[in-house]
């Protein structure tokens, strides 16, 4: 099996991304999010995979922070799950700062989610059910 590689940009829907609607994701997603913030010894070591299902690591994980700081890059590049270029991934996208604000904007609007996430929403089930 080839190691992950990211995508080159965080996808629209990624719950990293600024600008992505509150309320797109299920909230067990947002409620990862915070565990790959802190000191890298007690992160979880769960590599964050793209939310396309895609096989590619999330940009706007491996983004939101350096990602030679998230435990789980470290592992998984040693073990050769991930490829060596998520040690230095970045990205001119803008992100949020931590997985706690990515999640407290995503879980802002969870119950009852605006138009342009539905439509967002839309677009996501529209693409699995076509894969």
């Amino acid at each position: 099996m080839k190691p992950s590689k990211p995508r080159p940009r965080p996808c629209a829907s990624c719950p990293y991304r600024q600008g992505v609607p509150s309320g797109v994701w299920d909230a067990s997603e947002y409620e990862k999010l915070p565990q790959y913030d802190g000191d890298t010894g007690g992160q979880s070591p769960a590599t964050f995979g793209c939310h396309q299902n895609d096989g590619t690591v999330c940009a706007g994980w491996l983004g939101h922070r350096d990602p030679y700081d998230l435990l789980a890059v470290r592992i998984g590049v040693m073990a050769g799950s991930l490829d060596e270029s998520c040690l230095d991934y970045k990205t001119d996208v803008p992100l949020f700062a931590s997985g706690a604000e990515a999640a407290a904007h995503g879980m802002k609007d969870y119950k009852h989610p605006g138009k342009a996430a539905e439509e967002t929403i839309r677009k996501i089930v529209t693409r699995r059910e076509a894969d």
